[in-house]
């Protein structure tokens, strides 16, 4: 990191932040992640895959959205790392990915929803 001085002194260690700041490739790639959830639609799909692992049409009934829509919501969230995918047969299921991100995401969608998860009750 090139060394930035700020116009004003205002008694802060401002230094020590600017180190630890993140670049611009990680929060461009984390404003995706955030972009791909700030879809309600999305953000219901995600968390519904947090819980189970579903088919595009159990989705879509689950949503009461088409089969089409549902399958351009998962493409998103798929393409930003938050579910995986897999084949069985000519079915194709998806569920939350396990990563650090996704689980994270996971636990604040149910604090912002103000809900527990159904397995834990």
């Amino acid at each position: 990191m090139t060394k930035i001085t700020l116009p004003h002194d205002h008694g802060q260690n401002v230094e020590k932040v600017l180190r630890k700041m993140p670049d611009q490739e990680a929060c461009a790639r984390t404003a995706e992640i955030f972009k791909q959830v700030s879809d309600g639609s999305r953000l219901r799909i995600l968390w519904f895959l947090c819980h189970c692992e579903e088919c595009v049409s159990n989705i879509a009934a689950a949503m009461e959205m088409s089969d089409p829509a549902v399958s351009h919501h998962l493409r998103l969230l798929k393409k930003s790392g938050l579910i995986v995918s897999r084949r069985d047969g000519k079915e194709t299921y998806y569920r939350l990915a396990d990563t650090d991100k996704a689980g994270l995401l996971h636990r604040v969608c149910e604090e912002m929803f103000e809900i527990s998860c159904p397995s834990e009750q």
